[in-house]
This record gives C-alpha cells, sequence and structure tokens, in this order.
C-alpha cells in the first residue's frame, strides 16, 4: 500500500475559496460526469442541503457535486452557485429544457472565529466550483472549509485549538482510497497511531511552555454531570470519502459509516448531540473492489487526514495551532 495525492483520481476535481479576514470558506467536489455517491450522519446537529438525495430509497444514483461549507445553516447558499455554474457549463440530471446539477452540502459551525455576518454565499460557491472545473487547488491546512475550523471548545472558546482540513489517500494494487477531512469537532483530537493527545482545550491560553499542553474533554465533562438544556450546537467534523471501487449507493452509505470508525479512533467525545458529524463517500471509477476491504482501509485513511488537518493548521483569529504551542 502506498500513499497518493488526493488529487491522484480521475473523475473528480477539488476546488477551494476562503476568505481569510472572515474566517470561512468552502470546499467544493465536482464530477462532470456525475459520480455515485452515500452519506452517514451520526452528530445530532448537521447543517445540510439535498443530502436526502443520498438515501438509498431515492431515485438518484449519482450527484455531480458536494459542498462542505461554513457558516452554518446561513452558508447552505453555497450550493445555488455550484449549481449555476454547472448548469451552465452543461452539466447535471437531463430534464429536457435544462440540465439540473444535483449538488449536496453540509456545513460546520464557524461564526465565531472571525466575521460571524460573512458567510459562504452563492457567489463563493460560483468560484469554488469554477476553481475544481478549472484550476484544482485544494490544499491542506486553513483553507476553504478549513480556514475557520476550530476544536476543544469544553474551556470555553479562548482556549480551543486552530484546526483545519486535512487529506490522506492511498493505493494497493490498482484500487485508491481517499479522504478529506474538515475537522471542527467538540472532542478532543489524538493521533491513531500513537495515541498521543494532538489537540483540545488549552491548559493555559498565557503559557505555550507548559508541559501538559491540553486539557481532557472527557473529562471536563465529568466534573459536572448536570442536564445541560439547549446547548448550542457549534462543532461539526465533516468527511468525504473518494474512492475508484465501483460501489453503488447503498454500499457506499456502508462504507460511509465504517468510515465512523476513523472518527471514533481520533476524537474523543464523538457524535455528539451538539455535533453535525458526516461521511459522503463517492465512487469515481469501476475497479472491483470488496466493500469490507474499502471499509476497513477507509476508516485508517479518514484518521490520517484528521491527523494532518490538525498538524496542517496554521495559528489564525488569536487562536494557537497545535505545532505552535
Amino acid at each position: 500500500m502506498k500513499e497518493i495525492s488526493i488529487k491522484d483520481f480521475d473523475g473528480i476535481r477539488i476546488g477551494q475559496i476562503e476568505n481569510s479576514d472572515a474566517g470561512t470558506g468552502c470546499t467544493v467536489f465536482i464530477s462532470s460526469k456525475g459520480m455515485r455517491a452515500g452519506l452517514d450522519v451520526r452528530g445530532g446537529g448537521p447543517a445540510s442541503r439535498e443530502t436526502l438525495l443520498l438515501d438509498p430509497l431515492m431515485a438518484a444514483q449519482e450527484i455531480h457535486g458536494i459542498v462542505l461549507a461554513g457558516g452554518s445553516a446561513f452558508g447552505l447558499n453555497a450550493a445555488g452557485g455550484v449549481m449555476k455554474y454547472l448548469e451552465e457549463q452543461g452539466i447535471g440530471f437531463d430534464v429536457g429544457v435544462t440540465k439540473v446539477p444535483l449538488v449536496v452540502q453540509s456545513d460546520i459551525f464557524d461564526l465565531i472565529v472571525g466575521d460571524a455576518f460573512t458567510r459562504p454565499d452563492e457567489e463563493m460557491g460560483y468560484v469554488a466550483a469554477k476553481q475544481a472545473m478549472e484550476n484544482p487547488n485544494y490544499r491542506d491546512g486553513n483553507y476553504g472549509v478549513g480556514c475557520g475550523c476550530t476544536v476543544g471548545k469544553a474551556a470555553g472558546i479562548d482556549r480551543c485549538i486552530k484546526t483545519g482540513i486535512g487529506s490522506y489517500a492511498v493505493e494497493i494494487g490498482g484500487l485508491k482510497i481517499g479522504a478529506v477531512v474538515a475537522v471542527n469537532a467538540f472532542g478532543d483530537i489524538f493521533d491513531w497511531k500513537t495515541g498521543e493527545q494532538i489537540a483540545g482545550p488549552r491548559v493555559n491560553k498565557a503559557d505555550t511552555n507548559n508541559v501538559q499542553k491540553f486539557l481532557n474533554t472527557s473529562e471536563i465533562l465529568k466534573q459536572n454531570t448536570e442536564v445541560v438544556e439547549n446547548r448550542f450546537i457549534e462543532n461539526t467534523t465533516l468527511g468525504v470519502i473518494i474512492t475508484n471501487g465501483k460501489f453503488n449507493k447503498p454500499q457506499l452509505c456502508k462504507i460511509a459509516g465504517m468510515g465512523h470508525d476513523g472518527y471514533a479512533r481520533s476524537i474523543r467525545p464523538v457524535h455528539t448531540s451538539f455535533d453535525g458529524d458526516s461521511i459522503y463517500a463517492v465512487s469515481v471509477g469501476d475497479f472491483e473492489a470488496d466493500q469490507e476491504v474499502v471499509g476497513t482501509i477507509t476508516a485508517e485513511v479518514i484518521s490520517e487526514a484528521i491527523t494532518r488537518a490538525v498538524k496542517s493548521a496554521e495559528s489564525a483569529f488569536g487562536l494557537n495551532a497545535s505545532k505552535d504551542i
């Protein structure tokens, strides 16, 4: 098994745009010929658009775009810009009078990072889609939806850690499996290989040389077992699995579900009611592959993408990245 680039997949292109002053952005995945896709949502607070298309009972067998964006529910307008661009390019489901692009979207909550009133919109979605098609520009770190990602908010926003978007991909015998993950979790992040905590609430916001760098969110929660009413949902980790394996929608939903094992290895706690944790899985090839093998590898690929999202992030908005502590 060898590492490859997330850009080494035929049939899918990735574009990003961000507003670094406002602390928000979007990452767009485009397939001009259509891609088979599934989805598994485990968090209790997703902000999403058109994701019911990926229910195995729904008629659509392929989609043309996935948008991961900031802005919480306000940012869901970005998909409209992606649709506009794709329609102009003649990409979509043919309905006779035009072609309707099928575009799904999921958002993170990043309103606390920069300017709460600047969110991804149709214009941003249009530009990201154009970028994907004409000059794919995916990068790990504070880019696209990763611009406003943070983790470790259990001890207060002023102690959280700046994270971002990360990717990892592998090839084994012609089979390719990759993942892109935007890490904006409530829980702490652990390196899945070593078990080391690499992000979480800072022990002391004023002391970057403390031997113990991070508090443990699970332990913080145990200190107060009282019911918290109306806890605000300001988290969500979003992932997209890409494979050239030949799978249909129900199989891709299962692979996406197995990908959540990667979340569980790397994020603790995970899948809370105040996260919107979601994973898409897309098939952009016809390589004959076993579903269980791909699902197993996917969980590892997801975990490594999470690690890279943390380690590639840069300090911003007055928040330290893990590598600067």
